[in-house]
């Protein structure tokens, strides 16, 4: 089974890359293989440590359960167990992230990136029973916890965190929420149990009392900021890190989604970026306003000046 001190570095968010036809509402079979497997590759060649999938960045909000066997099956086979892979199985209820679970552990994913069931706010003991349970069920499976609190409708205090902490294969964490005190505790309980993955924007600051790691979805307009800031952070170049995550975040005076538009606007600016391409988003994503498509544009031509400053610095950190 993986194991925390296997993962650290930068975990790109993969979207699940889709057909040209999966905009409509009577497509059934939308996962494009050809984008997967060339995006897939060319993440892992140009130098990510990790890579999580079905999220939701990762559509799984939004693929049929034939569509999320074929995307884990096919990305699993694709990566080999080159780089670990965790695959999405978050669901409304226990029963149907089981479902999810059965596939992912047959396939060569590291583990599995799971958030509490969301339809209904969970109270705290329900989370952490939640967790206990799949747990239980999957004992060789790698559980990366996804700590989504906007989404998933309940922050994991560190009360709760403690209970997971007693968990063996509980080895990761998708966190952003916290502030750097409730951060700096959260790393000083999980120290040697659970790696911590923070937002990109958060770890020049994070990295220094202990994130292991850091995730991105934007690394799929290219990398190559995101590999500056990781081999930055290695060498403890803070000065380095900080120039970089300063051009990482939006630029002064830029309004940012809405949280409807989020993680789906992302996946247009990467479309616009061409590093990779996502295919078109699914349905009800269908009627983009004109501010948040134009928006995604002058994003992707900003992150192709980014990746042209820091395409220099891609070597893995030794």
């Amino acid at each position: 089974m993986i194991r925390s001190d296997d993962l650290s570095g930068l975990m790109a968010m993969m979207p699940a890359f889709a057909t040209d036809d999966a905009d409509s509402i009577h497509a059934t079979n939308t996962i494009a293989l050809d984008r997967l497997e060339n995006g897939l590759n060319r993440m892992i060649g140009d130098g990510a440590d990790v890579i999580s999938t079905a999220g939701s960045f990762g559509e799984f909000h939004t693929l049929l359960p034939d569509e999320f066997e074929t995307l884990t099956r096919a990305a699993t086979e694709i990566n080999n167990r080159r780089v670990p892979m965790f695959v999405g199985a978050t669901g409304l209820n226990t029963r149907e992230v089981i479902a999810k679970l059965r596939i992912i552990e047959q396939t060569k994913a590291a583990g599995a990136l799971i958030g509490v069931p969301f339809y209904f706010p969970s109270s705290p003991q329900n989370a952490a029973r939640f967790f206990q349970d799949i747990a239980e069920l999957f004992p060789k499976l790698g559980i990366m916890v996804y700590h989504n609190p906007p989404l998933h409708n309940i922050k994991l205090n560190l009360g709760i965190v403690q209970e997971l902490l007693k968990i063996p294969n509980i080895v990761a964490m998708k966190d952003s929420h916290r502030e750097p005190p409730e951060f700096m505790r959260l790393i000083d309980m999980a120290r040697g149990k659970m790696t911590v993955f923070c937002n990109q924007w958060q770890y020049a600051t994070y990295g220094q009392v202990g994130a292991r790691g850091f995730w991105s979805i934007e690394a799929w307009m290219g990398p190559w900021p995101q590999l500056a800031l990781r081999n930055a952070m290695a060498r403890g170049d803070i000065a380095r890190a900080t120039e970089i995550t300063l051009d990482l975040s939006p630029p002064v005076g830029a309004t940012p989604p809405s949280l409807s538009w989020r993680e789906t606007a992302a996946k247009i600016a990467i479309r616009y970026a061409g590093y990779v391409d996502p295919g078109p988003l699914r349905p009800p994503f269908l009627e983009i306003p004109p501010d948040v498509d134009a928006a995604q544009k002058r994003k992707a031509e900003r992150w192709k000046t980014l990746c042209e400053k820091y395409r220099a610095d891609t070597k893995v950190p030794a």
